[in-house]
């Protein structure tokens, strides 16, 4: 066997790292992560849970550019998750209510990918594979995603990125994400993942007999058809959504699942209330696997669950960058 290294920045709960690992064992790789970073007390827990001996630096903004060579490891690959919400609709829409900065301008989340930039040009990995929302790609008309591409080609070989949805690639879920590669020798042309348009529907990822305690109260029910109704009339459109178990596909989980489940409530049968998605269905969704742990309340695993990437489509992605750095033949070692 021979190994890959990496590290894991914006962990969450460790998505990117799954899906990598993934990968790298069918080509019959070893991913040796290195170190990951994540500023989420609750994250980490689950990180820990899973992966527990990783070494760990809980906010990258605290490395400065001039210790990044004496903190940070050498590795091949670079993944981040780099966080969405000052990029994606809901968080600007929030921002911009609260009369706070989004984008670039927000200086504790959306300048995070200058001290990715930051590593890539010190550190000089082979590779790197960066995720967010789809409204990167037209936010500002485009010119933030143009900035980050050009910041990024200064020494690396970055193709266009490319928007892939989750349902596709065999997860019974509407989430599309933009994904950004580079790799800092040129091979040819990089062809991201073709869709596997596996058919799936959403009862394939739920629980036999789930809980009695996430179906919804009658006054819950009630109260989301009042707001329903009087959202419709108001012209706004915002309500509950209402998904049967034979559908192909829910709407994107996002981390605010936890407050009312209102985005995806699960029909049960004609006059029976709703319930909403267990946090193990919310994780399957995502592509997680069965072993995988996390011991947090359910708010939290909400969270971290809307939060995290689709391990479906990182797996594949993962898979073209190992194949396309194998061609070069200058990245493995022989694990000792």
């Amino acid at each position: 066997m021979k190994k890959i290294t990496s590290i894991d920045l914006f962990a969450g709960v460790g998505g990117m790292r799954i899906s990598l690992s993934r990968a790298a064992k069918r080509l019959g790789l070893i991913d040796d992560c290195k170190l990951y970073s994540e500023i989420d007390s609750y994250s980490r827990q689950t990180y820990v849970d899973n992966f527990p001996k990783t070494k760990l630096i809980e906010d990258i903004k605290s490395v400065a550019r001039k210790d990044i060579k004496k903190i940070i490891p050498d590795h091949d690959i670079l993944l981040a998750g780099f966080p969405c919400q000052p990029f994606s609709r809901a968080g600007i829409s929030k921002r911009k209510n609260l009369k706070r900065a989004h984008g670039f301008d927000d200086k504790n989340q959306g300048d995070l990918f200058f001290n990715i930039l930051d590593i890539l040009n010190t550190k000089k990995p082979k590779a790197f594979i960066l995720e967010n929302v789809q409204n990167l790609k037209t936010y500002q008309n485009g010119k933030i995603l143009n900035q980050i591409l050009k910041e990024l080609r200064v020494n690396y070989y970055v193709p266009d990125p490319k928007i892939l949805d989750a349902q596709d690639f065999g997860l019974a879920q509407r989430r599309k994400r933009i994904f950004i590669v580079g790799f800092l020798r040129f091979n040819g042309e990089f062809d991201f993942p073709t869709p596997t348009y596996k058919k799936t529907t959403v009862k394939d990822f739920l629980d036999l007999y789930p809980p009695k305690k996430y179906i919804i109260s009658d006054l819950l029910w009630s109260s989301h058809k009042k707001r329903k109704i009087k959202n419709k009339k108001a012209g706004k459109g915002f309500g509950f959504r209402l998904t049967h178990p034979r559908d192909k596909a829910t709407v994107t989980i996002s981390a605010r699942y936890y407050k009312d489940g209102s985005e995806c409530l699960l029909y049960r049968g004609k006059n029976k209330n709703p319930r909403r998605l267990t946090p193990r269905e919310v994780f399957r969704l995502q592509g997680f696997p069965e072993s995988f742990k996390f011991s947090v309340s359910d708010l939290q695993a909400y969270k971290q669950a809307g939060n995290t990437v689709p391990i479906n489509v990182v797996d594949k992605v993962c898979s073209k960058v190992l194949v396309y750095i194998l061609k070069q033949n200058i990245l493995y070692k022989k694990v000792a």
